[in-house]
Formats: C-alpha cells, structure tokens, sequence
C-alpha cells in the first residue's frame, strides 16, 4: 500500500499544509508527517477524517493509485490523475523515435533535393544533346550511337555487349517514355523540367512538413506536457503543409495531362481528405487539452512535488 504516498499527493493538489491539515484532523504535524513518510499509520477514526477532508474514499487512500477517480472533487480530480511512471517512459519513448524518424527522413530529403537540382541541370545539358532515330531504333547521345527497345513496360538501351540500362514505366498509364522517344527536343525538356518542379515541390512540402514533426515530438519528449499552445500551432503547421503537399502535386499532375496528354497517376483520392480531417482534428484535441489544464493547473509528465 502507498498510503503515505497517496496522503501527501493529495493534500498537495488541496494546496494545504501539515500543520493545517493535522489541525483538521486533530492531531500533531509530526503524526502527518509520519503518515506520509510511511513510519505510522493512522487510526480508523483519522482515515475516515482524512476522506472527509479530501472528499474522497477509503481505497483512494490505501491503493497503490488513485483508481476511483470519481470519489474525488473537482479541484483535486485534473491535477492528481497523471501517467504513471512506466507510462511516461513509453509515451517519452516513442516521442523520441518519432522525432528522431522525423529527422532522419528530412536528411533524406534534402538529399532528394539535391539530387532533382542536379537531374535538372543534367537535362539542360544532356536533352538539347539527345538525337532519336525511330526507324532504326537508336539514340544518339552526344555523338555516341546506342541501340534501344521497348518490351512491354520497360525501356532497355544497349550500353555495350555486357550491360543494358533498363528503365520501368508501369507507374503512368500512358507510356510517357516512347513520347519522350519520339518527340522533339523542346517537348522532353520541357517534359522532364515539369517532373522534376513536381517532384521538388512535393520535397520541399514534404520537408516542411517533417521539420514541424520533427519540433512537435521534441517538445512532447522534453516538456512537461505535450498540451501547450507552441505544439497546437506545430500541427496546425503540419495540416497546412500537409494540405499543400496534396494539393500541389494535384493541381501540378492535372497541368502535366492538360498540356503533355500525360497522365502520371496522381489523384486527390477521398483517403487524402480522410488524412488531413486527422490531422485538424488533433489541432482541436491539442488545443482543449491546453485549455483544461490552464483550469487545473495539471500536468501529464511529472511527479508530485
């Protein structure tokens, strides 16, 4: 039994004092300071005192927790209930890894920005320098003749007698590489640059989004509480982010199938909506729970002073 523990927890949350309370019971500070230190325990007659005081009963007095959290007042009930200790460290734990996969996806993708620049500046350089003969199934790059096919959903160009360079397109419902193949010059640079504003947008929407993960489970591992204002106004940051990355990559696809008849499967699909309700209904969550505990003064993480 915790009972001395339990005493102390609540006449803290009561904000009084042992002399005050030992005056209530009608008994010396030093029989309530052995009652909470656990050298004595008291008598029927001062328990039943004490739940009278505290407005609570028996069980909340002598269980290892305080387990009928409806026989407490109002003003006690918000700031004794916290997680218990094993349940801080899972919920500290997992806040942790969540940050820490935040973080590792951001290096990722700043690497994948990285690598667009460079596939851009690459398609500048090496598109203007890319001849296709059809007719003899050839591709000329920079005065170097490579032989190709298409078999089914794949192109193979014939680097040397040893080794092809194969590329997958089953991701597109229209065969985007032959059109790339046969058209001119200006088509597939200027194809291949909106890919690649598509893909970036999606990456630098993607790693704001991950930056503002990332500060939100910081915050839910270090503090004492992950309800406060700093962590309602991340997620709302996340939602927009969020919202953005969707939504640009629909409005950047439509424009792709609009102007090159290409469609590169990407749709606003009704899980997309689901996500983002998710997402602005933590908002809310967040925001109540702040709010309740500006009226209780209670924390999730901690122990009692």
């Amino acid at each position: 039994m915790k009972f001395g523990e339990n005493l102390k927890n609540l006449r803290k949350s009561k904000k009084i004092s042992q002399e005050v309370l030992a005056e209530k019971v009608g008994v010396s500070r030093q029989s309530v300071s052995k009652w909470e230190t656990g050298e004595a325990y008291p008598e029927m007659s001062n328990i039943l005192a004490l739940c009278t005081i505290f407005h609570c009963n028996i069980n909340d007095l002598v269980n290892d927790n305080i387990i009928d959290q409806n026989s407490l007042d109002d003003e006690i009930k918000m700031s004794v209930v916290k997680f218990k200790e094993e349940e801080q460290k899972k919920m500290k734990g997992l806040s942790k890894a969540i940050y820490i996969i935040a973080r590792i996806f951001k290096c990722f993708t700043i690497v994948g920005l990285v690598g667009i620049i460079i596939a851009t500046i690459a398609s500048v350089i090496v598109i203007p320098n890319i001849k296709v003969n059809t007719n003899y199934k050839t591709i000329t790059v920079f005065d170097n003749d490579f032989n190709y096919k298409i078999d089914k959903n794949e192109l193979v160009v014939e680097v040397d007698d040893e080794e092809n360079f194969v590329m997958e397109y089953d991701f597109y419902e229209e065969p985007i590489i032959e059109k790339m193949i046969e058209s001119s010059t200006a088509y597939k640079l200027s194809l291949s640059l909106s890919i690649m504003a598509s893909a970036a947008v999606f990456i630098i929407m993607l790693y704001k989004t991950l930056s503002y993960l990332e500060k939100l489970f910081i915050n839910i591992y270090k503090e004492d509480t992950p309800f406060s204002m700093i962590n309602v106004s991340y997620i709302k940051k996340i939602a927009f982010y969020t919202i953005i990355l969707i939504a640009s990559q629909f409005v950047l696809g439509f424009i792709i199938s609009l102007v090159f008849a290409i469609d590169l499967g990407i749709e606003f699909s009704l899980m997309d909506c689901v996500f983002i309700l998710i997402i602005l209904a933590l908002v809310y969550i967040f925001k109540y729970g702040y709010e309740i505990q500006l009226d209780s003064k209670g924390k999730i993480y901690g122990k009692e002073d």
